[in-house]
């Protein structure tokens, strides 16, 4: 079952909570440490595992109204926050609440170290990071079945963390567990440095991860497309181009078991389990897994009962918050007469194409490409969702092969790359296209069409160029309907004020 990652969470008392405001207060506060733990039941290092996979998912242990810090366990979740800074604040989606710094995601303005969703990114980050430097510390010294596997796991998660960490605020502190427990404060680390880190992690786990593994963990192929987007960034994080490298361990991906979906939509369905496409899911369950911050975020934020049918799309519940703009539909052409199937899952009853006021509901169309229902046979609706977030997916690492090629990587062959991009395309309906067609600027399109909403859209445009400036506007875009020019500072989000007071070594990024 797609639970089983999440089987021992709720059996199992432990509280691994760690100081998330001090990355360096990393003492663990637990009702039995995890060395007795795992010294009377070595066992339990499954649901330990468990519990560090569940860090990017859900809010905390004990249910949607709990949280593993001390931010609101309803805004601050993991996923929610991938949401919130890669697709809010890009072209393709906006949010009309507001919330006291969310206005300043989704208009890419005033943004300053004060902005709570920040705060919770940074949080999340030296939750997990943390805690995958404590089990690590202590399976040095502790006999567990599959050690070797285990230990790569750990380590997947942790430069998963620590990919956020570079993507989203450029520095941070490089915190392991050789340095865990340390009371004074860690000097802080370049994006450099983090990268090398990051990348050397990878590097080393590669062989102990397994081809196939339990549901929702880590594999050698999870391993290889998170490499492969540390390469692909490489030249906005460092300043050296990697795509020879991105090329290699992509693929790495594409040799593996993983295949094409046959259809776009069962792939953000509530059985999404059993497709063969996703590479690393982050899991999501209605009874066992309930958050407000995994996939019930996107489902019920984009749904409404003012103008849409709930039960279509098995919720209950439409908080009425989020609407792509034309930013991505826009890239469709006319959705009336399009033929890809992509271009079918906006709601366009009863809203403008226009997004005029982007705190009007009925202003763009809300995004119907995540849904609550079960692509193969029936399913009940319910207030939380049970799809699973597709963090890692194959017809990404198709995408990211053919923009390798494009940008002249030696191992990545412009006729392959063609295929891919075709058989993505075909996929949904939409037309191939020749090779003629296949440059930079049809691939960032094709990735908006293929991907928006799945937490990769900032991080794209940041790559191609089109971030910051004004060479390319969307609505919205520093707070003006049109769109307008903004700072190059912003390829970058302000390190919160809160770790900033936390620890005298760390500063803060540049023009803010």
């Amino acid at each position: 079952m797609k639970n089983n990652i999440l089987k021992y969470l709720f059996s199992l008392s432990i509280l691994l909570f760690v100081g998330c405001t001090n990355e360096l207060d990393t003492e663990p506060k637990v009702e039995l440490s995890l060395e007795d733990l795992l010294a009377q039941d070595p066992n339990a290092v499954e649901g330990i595992l468990s519990r560090l996979y569940a860090s990017f998912a859900l809010s905390g242990a004990d249910g949607p109204g709990s949280s593993d810090i001390s931010d609101d366990p309803g805004e601050s979740p993991f996923l929610r926050g991938i949401v919130n800074l890669q697709d809010f604040t890009a072209d393709g989606m906006k949010n009309r609440w507001g919330d006291n710094g969310l206005d300043q995601l989704t208009t890419t303005s005033d943004w300053n170290s004060e902005n709570k969703f920040f705060r919770y990114m940074y949080n999340r980050i030296f939750f997990t990071i943390p805690q995958c430097n404590n089990l690590l510390s202590i399976l040095e010294n502790v006999d567990v079945d599959n050690k070797e596997q285990i230990l790569a796991e750990v380590r997947f998660i942790r430069s998963l963390a620590y990919y956020y960490l570079i993507d989203v605020f450029g520095k941070g502190v490089l915190a392991t567990q050789e340095n865990f427990g340390e009371t004074n404060p860690l000097p802080e680390a370049s994006r450099q440095e983090l990268f090398d880190f990051t990348e050397a992690e990878l590097l080393a786990i590669q062989s102990s991860l397994p081809a196939t593994n339990t549901y929702g963990r880590a594999t050698e192929s999870a391993a290889a497309m998170l490499l492969s987007k540390l390469y692909l960034n490489a030249e906005v994080y460092t300043g050296t181009a990697r795509y020879n490298d991105a090329a290699t361990y992509l693929n790495v991906v594409i040799a593996s078991s993983h295949t094409l979906a046959d259809d776009f939509v069962s792939l953000f369905s509530a059985d999404n389990n059993t497709s063969n496409e996703i590479i690393f899911p982050l899991i999501a369950d209605a009874v066992v897994s309930q958050s407000f911050g995994n996939t019930t975020y996107i489902v019920n934020g984009n749904l409404n009962s003012d103008t849409m049918p709930l039960s279509e799309f098995g919720a209950t519940e439409g908080w009425g918050g989020h609407r792509a703009s034309k930013g991505w539909y826009g890239l469709f052409g006319d959705l009336s007469t399009s033929n890809d199937v992509r271009a079918s899952l906006f709601w366009t009853e009863g809203h403008e194409y226009e997004m005029t006021d982007y705190t009007t509901w009925t202003d763009g169309y809300p995004s119907i490409k995540f849904r609550n229902t079960n692509f193969n046979g029936t399913s009940l609706a319910s207030s939380f969702s049970s799809t699973d977030f597709p963090l890692f997916r194959l017809a990404d690492a198709y995408l990211m092969y053919a923009e390798c090629a494009v940008r002249g990587a030696s191992n990545a062959n412009m006729n392959d790359a063609l295929t891919y991009v075709n058989s993505v395309r075909t996929r949904s309906n939409a037309d191939a296209i020749g090779m003629g067609d296949l440059t930079l600027s049809f691939l960032i399109d094709e990735r908006g069409r293929e991907l928006n909403l799945e937490g990769h859209r900032r991080s794209d445009l940041i790559r191609f160029g089109m971030f910051t400036g004004g060479s390319y506007l969307w609505p919205w875009k520093g707070n003006t309907l049109n769109g307008t020019s903004i700072p190059s500072t912003y390829n970058v989000f302000p390190i919160p004020s809160t770790a900033l007071q936390a620890n005298p070594n760390l500063t803060q990024n540049l023009g803010y």
